[in-house]
């Protein structure tokens, strides 16, 4: 099947940033949201990632205005008839998925794939919903999307052969090392690293010892850029915890129990960087 045009439902960071790097491999991108606000402060960061490249050498400014001009924004999920691979980049909710799901599934022509950016739902679930279960398979990016190499495929338990291949050399065009996983909670990248970052959480719970000191210890004696507690900043306490519930309810077993801090930080709208409070103060 050849893909031309692709629509990333979700214009937030993550939804923005495989918009950019799907137009920077050529394809005509609608950019869709619920809200034209959302749509526009999606098309702003792409147009602000595209000038630093700009500015550093990496691109030219006919290139940039190029890529630009692939990218539509739309409102309307309808438009998806137009596509031949849709992406959905929207809240980690199953609700919520499900029901963009069914939608696509009326809207799009048959050939159209159907993938989703979730990081630990159950593919196979989200298939379901849908009368093309063979067309239906999991595309996790990891964030920066721009910046980030790898692509999680996962495949639900009907998920076409043709259709693996089709989202392993599309992930290769968008410049990304794809990595085919199952179908499980969590996957592989966020059913290891949650519960290092649950475990980091409950060294402060117990009083092991300080933020700063945990996150120091796994930069200088494991070699990691950044520390656990910095990084579950960064990703949301909100996202940490949902995804440590989904582990949890998914596997029923103790070790992927959230850590009561976390949740009693999630209460107080401590969410991380994005609320300017998290395990650190951002200012």
């Amino acid at each position: 099947m050849n893909v031309q045009t692709i629509m990333v439902i979700g214009a937030g960071q993550m939804g923005s940033g495989i918009a950019q790097v799907a137009a920077q491999a050529g394809f005509r991108v609608f950019l869709n949201d619920v809200q034209q606000a959302f749509v526009e402060r999606g098309l702003a960061t792409i147009t602000k990632n595209l000038s630093r490249n700009v500015e550093k050498g990496k691109l030219s400014e006919a290139e940039k205005e190029a890529i630009l001009g692939r990218l539509t924004l739309s409102t309307d999920l309808a438009d998806a008839s137009e596509a031949d691979f849709v992406v959905e980049a929207v809240t980690e909710n199953m609700a919520v998925k499900t029901q963009i799901f069914s939608k696509l599934d009326e809207v799009c022509p048959p050939h159209t794939v159907l993938a989703s950016n979730t990081s630990s739902l159950p593919i196979t679930e989200i298939a379901a919903v849908t009368k093309r279960p063979e067309k239906v398979i999991g595309m996790h990016f990891m964030n920066p999307v721009p910046v980030m190499k790898l692509v999680e495929i996962i495949r639900g338990l009907q998920t076409s052969d043709e259709v693996y291949q089709l989202t392993e050399d599309l992930s290769k065009q968008m410049s990304k090392v794809p990595v085919s996983v199952n179908d499980f909670p969590g996957f592989v990248s966020n059913r290891v690293l949650m519960p290092m970052l649950n475990e980091a959480i409950y060294c402060v719970y117990e009083g092991v010892a300080t933020p700063e000191a945990i996150d120091e210890v796994m930069k200088l004696g494991m070699n990691h850029p950044m520390g656990p507690l910095q990084l579950a900043d960064f990703i949301g306490l909100d996202t940490c915890l949902y995804i440590m519930e989904v582990l949890h309810e998914g596997f029923g077993d103790s070790k992927y129990r959230p850590c009561p801090l976390l949740r009693k930080y999630v209460k107080a709208g401590w969410l991380g960087k994005k609320s300017g409070r998290g395990f650190y103060v951002y200012s």
